[in-house]
C-alpha cells in the first residue's frame, strides 16, 4: 500500500491529494489519539502494516485483542470499496503479515520475561509502589547484591535477600546507611502483593533477547511482534512497567546509528496515559530522555492516547507524526484538550483546526507528518486507508497455529532456574551454621576438659540434648551474621542494570 519511494499511505483529503508518512523521518516518534471508537485501533495497524512492507519491525502491545487481526487477510466489505474509491487506491489487495505472539502469561503467546536485575531498582520501585523510604532501601539492596556478586533473576531472589538484610541489618548499616526492619517488613509485603498478582510471573529465565523482536520474514517484511495485553491490563501499572522496561532495553542494547533512510524498529505504545499516571518526577526525566534519545538507535516511538494532554509537553513535543481522531468537547477539560490538540498542529488557511477536531467522523483524522527535511506539514482533514488485514480479533485456533509455527517456538516455554542470591544465600547460611557448631561443639569439649568435676554436670545439663543443639545453633547464627558479609566469593564482578537502573 506505498505509492513513492520510503513512504507509507495514510489517506487523503477532500481532493483526494494522498497524505503519507516519510520513513526517513519516521524515527522522530509520533502520536496517535483520539476519544474511543474514533478509529486510533485502525490507524495503528496500517501504520503496522507499512512499516512491515518496508522491512521495519514493529512491536505493539493489543489491549483489546482487536490487533491479532493483523496476522490475518482482511475480508471484503463493501464500505471498503467505497473508501478505496475515495482516496483513489489503486492495486488494493488483502494480506495478512509476518506475525509473533508474545503473552508474559504464556497463554496467548510466547512467554516474556526478563530478570530482576536487568530491570532496575527505578522500574522495580514503581511496581511495587514504594515509598521513597523503600525506594532508597530497594536501592541499597541492589547494592548489596553487587558487592556481594549476588544475582537477582527471580522474586524469591529478592525475597531471600531481604531476609538477609533484616537478619545483618546492624552490620549493613554500618556500610549503606540506615534501614529498619519495619521497612524492610513492608517492601516483603508489597512483593506478596505483587507475586499475588501474578506479577511475579514475568522475572525469571530465559529473558526475552531484544535481537527475536527485530526479525524479518523470507521475503523481507518486518515481523509485528503482538503482545497479548488482556490479562495484563487487569493491572495497569504491570503493563505500563513492562513497556516502559521494553523501550529502555531496545535503548540500552541497540547500537547507536543516526539518522537511517528508515527505522530499525517500530515501537507502539498502546494506552500511553498509564505510562505518566501517578509516575514521580525522576521517572519522568528518564522517559523524557529515553524518547528524546532513541531515535539515534534507529528506533521510532509511536503513543496511542485519548487524549493528548495525557502525553507530558516535554515527551509530546518531540512527536513529529502526528493523527488526530475526533475528540469531543463536553466538558471544560475536554475543550481545553481541543483547543490544545489544535494548537500543536501548523494550521490550514482552509478551515478552523479546533471546530474540525470535533466534527470528524469515524476513520477520518487530522493529519500532520514530517517532511523530508523535518519540517511539520500542513494539518489535512484525512480520510484514513482501510489496512489490508483483518480488523479485529481471530479465533484461538489461529492463534495456535500461529504460535505452533513461530520460528520461536520452544524458545522461551521453559524456564530455567540457575544458582542466584536465593540458591547463594541459603547455601552461605547453612554453611556458616554448620562451621560454626562445629566451633561451638569444640569449644564446649575442651571447657569441658579444664572444668572441675563437680561442675561438669551443671554444665552438660545446659548442652545435654535438645537444649545443647539450641545453644550451639544460636551461637551459629549469631556468628553467622557477623561472618556473612564477607563469606563467600564474588559470582560477578558487577550486575548489569537495565537503563533506568544505570541511566545518568
Amino acid at each position: 500500500m506505498n505509492s513513492g519511494l520510503n513512504k507509507i499511505l495514510i489517506g487523503a483529503n477532500d481532493q483526494k491529494e494522498q497524505i503519507f508518512i516519510n520513513l526517513s523521518m519516521a524515527n522522530r516518534h509520533g502520536l496517535i489519539a483520539g476519544a474511543t471508537g474514533t478509529g486510533k485501533t485502525v490507524t495503528l495497524q496500517i501504520l503496522a502494516e507499512g512499516f512491515s512492507k518496508n522491512g521495519i519491525p514493529v512491536f505493539t502491545a493489543d489491549v483489546k485483542g482487536d490487533l491479532a487481526g493483523l496476522s490475518q487477510a482482511g475480508l471484503p466489505h463493501k464500505k471498503i470499496d467505497e473508501r478505496i474509491q475515495k482516496i483513489g487506491i489503486k492495486n488494493y489487495s488483502q494480506n495478512g503479515n509476518p506475525t509473533v505472539f508474545w503473552d508474559v502469561f504464556g497463554e496467548f503467546g510466547h512467554p516474556v520475561r526478563t530478570t530482576i536485575s536487568e530491570m532496575g531498582p527505578l522500574l522495580l520501585s514503581r511496581l511495587l509502589r514504594l515509598s521513597e523510604t523503600q525506594d532508597a532501601v530497594l536501592h541499597m539492596a541492589f547494592k548489596i547484591a553487587d558487592d556481594n556478586g549476588m544475582l537477582l533473576l527471580d522474586t524469591k531472589d529478592l525475597k531471600q535477600l531481604f531476609i538477609w538484610m533484616s537478619e545483618n541489618n546492624d552490620e549493613l548499616k554500618k556500610e549503606y546507611g540506615h534501614m529498619t526492619d519495619t521497612t524492610i517488613a513492608s517492601m516483603q509485603r508489597q512483593l506478596m502483593i505483587l507475586e499475588e498478582a501474578g506479577g511475579d510471573i514475568f522475572f525469571g529465565e530465559p529473558a526475552l533477547n531484544i535481537d527475536h523482536l527485530m526479525k524479518k520474514d523470507f521475503s523481507g517484511r518486518g515481523v509485528i511482534n503482538i503482545l497479548d495485553a488482556r490479562k495484563l491490563m487487569v493491572d495497569p501499572r504491570i503493563y505500563s512497567t513492562f513497556m516502559l522496561w521494553l523501550m529502555s532495553e531496545l535503548f540500552e542494547k541497540l547500537p547507536e546509528v543516526g539518522d537511517l533512510e528508515k527505522p530499525k524498529m517500530v515501537f507502539f505504545f498502546d494506552e500511553a496515559h498509564l505510562l505518566f499516571h501517578d509516575a514521580p518526577k525522576v521517572l519522568l526525566n528518564k522517559i523524557e530522555q529515553v524518547a528524546r534519545l532513541i531515535r539515534s538507535k534507529g528506533v521510532g516511538v509511536y503513543f496511542v492516547s485519548q487524549n493528548p494532554l495525557d502525553i507530558p509537553e516535554n515527551v509530546r513535543s518531540q512527536l513529529g507524526n502526528r493523527v488526530q481522531h475526533a475528540l469531543r468537547a463536553f466538558t471544560p477539560k475536554d475543550q481545553k484538550a481541543v483547543a490544545s490538540a489544535a494548537e500543536t498542529f501548523r494550521a490550514n488557511p482552509k478551515f478552523d483546526t479546533a471546530k474540525v477536531i470535533g466534527d470528524l467522523e469515524v476513520g477520518e483524522g487530522l493529519v500532520s507528518m514530517l517532511d523530508e527535511k523535518g519540517r511539520p506539514s500542513m494539518v489535512e482533514r484525512t480520510l484514513i486507508r482501510p489496512p489490508e488485514s483483518k480488523m479485529g480479533s481471530i479465533t484461538l485456533e489461529q492463534r495456535e497455529e500461529k504460535i505452533k509455527s513461530s520460528p520461536l517456538s520452544g524458545l522461551y516455554e521453559n524456564v530455567i532456574d540457575r544458582e542466584s542470591a536465593y540458591e547463594v544465600l541459603q547455601k552461605q547460611a547453612e554453611e556458616n551454621i554448620k562451621r560454626n557448631k562445629e566451633n561451638s561443639e569444640e569449644y564446649y569439649k575442651e571447657y569441658e576438659k579444664e572444668m572441675p568435676k563437680k561442675e561438669k554436670g551443671g554444665l552438660s545439663k545446659i548442652f545435654d540434648t535438645g537444649k545443647r543443639q539450641s545453644y550451639a545453633e544460636t551461637f551459629a547464627k549469631q556468628m553467622a551474621r557477623s561472618l556473612a558479609r564477607r563469606a563467600g566469593t564474588k559470582l560477578i564482578n558487577s550486575i548489569m542494570r537495565g537503563v533506568f537502573g544505570s541511566l545518568k
